[in-house]
């Protein structure tokens, strides 16, 4: 059995950014598009109508944009 652990400041900031358009850079490269969901243990960025289920663990940076 497994668990993960929640850094809550990175959960709040994540939610505020929720419907906006993000550039999320993970361990396996980088995505941008809307930020749909935000869960504790992970986030959906949708990028041309796809969604892209991101685990928290393996984000690096998030930054917002216009666009």
């Amino acid at each position: 059995m497994g668990f993960t652990l929640i850094d809550p400041y990175v959960y709040q900031t994540l939610s505020s950014l929720t419907g906006q358009g993000v550039v999320v850079e993970t361990i396996r490269g980088s995505l941008r598009g809307k930020l749909r969901t935000v869960m504790p243990d992970h986030i959906i960025v949708e990028v041309n109508n796809v969604p892209f289920f991101i685990r928290t663990q393996q984000i690096v940076w998030v930054s917002p944009f216009q666009g």
